[in-house]
């Protein structure tokens, strides 16, 4: 089954502590880190992560949508994430970014936009943990799916086939029960979703409305 990370991104602001112990039954906590520069928004950062923190036994998955971010890496290690994921087209470095994460300790990810051609990864395959396609232009929540991102998923599936490493491939946006089976089928493994659980009054039930939904899809491909 796709790992379900929800998105704190959608969560009530005010009560982040009750909110993440709603979602308490998924594996990852989804982490956006947004700085009004790279993409039109701001989030919250480290101060907030590292309240957090001992609040949760889920994996924190940090996606770092600032420029730049490597002057944030350690920050973030320290705060208590366990995965960092920077914006391909926000690394000038990205190898270098990549090797930095690792030597904190933490698994290393890399996001891309919808305008970004799978081949931009080709190059750090041998050193990426996780892979985000992002399914909508990001900087916002609630947006509605990207259905030409489904061909980059598939694209990415048999890279990382071929590089014979366990990669893990997320999608990130517009993701809810309709659109579950279609990223799934495709080859997605990891699950971003926001408005479609945080914005349900039983998360528990959402989160596994969504594992639902993935079923017939696995069965399929």
């Amino acid at each position: 089954m796709p790992i379900i990370a929800p998105s704190l991104l959608a969560a009530d602001f005010s009560n982040l502590r009750h909110e993440m112990g709603a979602v308490a039954e998924a594996p990852w906590l989804h982490l956006d880190v947004m700085d009004g520069h790279f993409v039109p928004n701001i989030s919250f950062g480290m101060p907030v992560i590292k309240a957090l923190r001992p609040h949760s036994k889920a994996r924190f998955d940090a996606h770092l949508m600032i420029e730049p971010a490597d002057p944030y890496l350690a920050a973030m290690a320290e705060a208590g994430v366990d995965h960092i994921t920077v914006h391909v087209e926000g690394n000038a470095h990205l190898h270098r970014t990549l090797q930095t994460i690792h030597a904190l300790g933490c698994k290393a990810g890399v996001a891309i936009c919808p305008a970004t051609p799978p081949e931009a990864l080709s190059e750090v395959m041998d050193m990426v943990d996780i892979i985000l396609v992002m399914t909508v232009n990001p900087g916002f929540g609630g947006q509605k799916f990207l259905h030409g991102q489904l061909a980059k998923i598939r694209t990415l599936a048999g890279m990382i086939r071929q590089s014979g490493r366990e990669i893990v491939l997320g999608v990130d946006g517009g993701i809810d029960e309709t659109t579950t089976p279609l990223v799934t089928e495709a080859g997605a493994t990891m699950l971003v979703a926001g408005s479609a659980i945080f914005g349900k009054d039983d998360r528990k039930a959402a989160i596994e409305g969504m594992r639902a939904a993935a079923r017939p899809a696995l069965l399929r491909s």
